[in-house]
């Protein structure tokens, strides 16, 4: 199976189940082919054996593949509860009217179902939350295969139906929401470009109200790093135009490049440094880098969790 890495790739893929399956399928390929062999989905429903603990669920067809000890994990050791969290504020649409669909929105929306199809391997349970300047879906974890596909074509919806522009982003107002609606402890992971023209402190506020719930937090922080961050653009006159309000600005990049990075890297520095002191696992997700970037963090943390 090919191994999907640039989103470019997909542009002729309707069928977000597939992708996903492709997508992790190439994936666990690559982690046979990595320093990171035998790190997989495969084993996750055993855990290494400890010296001196009882001999009865050592699975002995294991120990002879790989030569080590392994104890099966029962059910209730495994199953996790999984919210995943996308932004789909207008900003989420940028780069905007390229030819090529590589958009923050369809990065998260690709991975986001790659996961769903590792926590569906797991037997884990998983819900879908869209939000902009509302809650658009939340849906409670469940891990039925009907619920799962429910899922899928929510994401298949959110990827191919016409998304429009002056749409805005409230990250903070809606993740205190959906705090109050996950009642029980869970893995709640996050894909957005945390642009909001609220008060930093209270974006901050709300992700340590996901934490004050017990939660385990992932932030995958969504951007063209190129373009958003380095502000890569050719020394010409450009009409830069505000996603969420509309407001234009026309002006040459290379007038402003040094006082703009700087204040984007203040930003991300900032949002790095909030969501360590609140242990919130922090993920710089680049739409224009390798998906593994998003399923290694994952399997680390659901490694660490269980």
């Amino acid at each position: 199976m090919k191994n999907i890495d640039d989103i470019s790739e997909l542009k002729n893929f309707e069928n977000i189940q597939l992708i996903a399956k492709q997508l992790v399928e190439g994936f666990i390929t690559g982690l046979h082919k990595s320093p990171f062999h035998g790190f997989s989905v495969e084993f996750a429903e055993h855990r290494l054996y400890n010296k001196g603990e009882s001999v009865k669920n050592i699975d002995w067809k294991l120990y002879g593949r790989t030569d080590k000890l392994f104890v099966k994990k029962f059910e209730e050791e495994t199953n996790l509860r999984c919210q995943i969290i996308i932004d789909t504020s207008s900003s989420m649409l940028f780069p905007y009217n390229t030819k090529k669909p590589q958009t923050k929105l369809l990065f998260s929306i690709y991975s986001a179902a790659a996961l769903i199809n590792i926590l569906k391997k797991q037997r884990d349970a998983v819900g879908l939350t869209f939000f902009s300047e509302k809650i658009e879906l939340h849906t409670p974890c469940k891990m039925s295969s009907v619920h799962t596909q429910y899922l899928y074509n929510e994401l298949n919806k959110l990827a191919t139906e016409t998304q429009t522009l002056n749409k805005k982003s409230k990250p903070a107002e809606m993740l205190h929401i959906v705090s109050e609606q996950i009642h029980k402890r869970s893995l709640v992971i996050i894909f957005s470009d945390m642009f909001s023209s609220e008060n930093p402190e209270k974006l901050f506020s709300a992700l340590q109200h996901l934490k004050h719930g017990k939660h385990d937090v992932v932030l995958f922080h969504v951007t063209d790093k190129e373009h958003e961050k380095e502000f890569k653009f050719s020394n010409r006159p450009y009409k830069f135009v505000d996603m969420e309000s509309g407001e234009i600005v026309k002006l040459n990049p290379n007038e402003i490049r040094e006082y703009y990075t700087e204040q984007m890297n203040s930003f991300q520095e900032n949002l790095k440094l909030k969501c360590g002191q609140y242990k919130i696992d922090f993920v710089q997700a680049d739409i224009k880098s390798d998906f593994k970037e998003i399923l290694i963090p994952f399997l680390i943390k659901r490694t660490k969790l269980y």
